[in-house]
């Protein structure tokens, strides 16, 4: 069990998806992704999330990110912020979003 304190050092936050590039060095199917926080900047992520979106459908779809985690280097990448998903019984990653469209960086509560 965590406390209330631990859960609020979680920043997660909403970002929109604005550059999608393959991950070719990822040990498994991976895209790298920029997604644009508003005030707080532009984070990198490597999302393995290959099995359910394609590249173009994800540019400009909000997810919802940890933002303050350190960067952790993947191969030849480092990622900045950990994208939020559910994993199916595939083990496979469906994206966490809002329900409809809000502005990013909002903070997650």
């Amino acid at each position: 069990m965590i406390t209330w304190d631990d859960f609020e050092k979680i920043d997660m936050r909403v970002g929109t998806i604005t550059e999608v590039t393959d991950f070719p060095k990822a040990k498994k199917p991976a895209y790298q992704i920029m997604v644009d926080f508003g005030e707080l900047g532009t984070k990198r992520s490597s999302a393995q999330i290959t099995a359910h979106y394609n590249k173009e459908e994800l540019i400009g779809k909000q997810v919802i990110a940890v933002v303050n985690f350190p960067p952790r280097q993947i191969a030849n990448f480092f990622s900045e912020c950990l994208v939020l998903g559910i994993y199916t019984d595939k083990k496979d990653v469906v994206l966490l979003q809002p329900e409809r469209r809000v502005e990013n960086g909002r903070k997650i509560g």
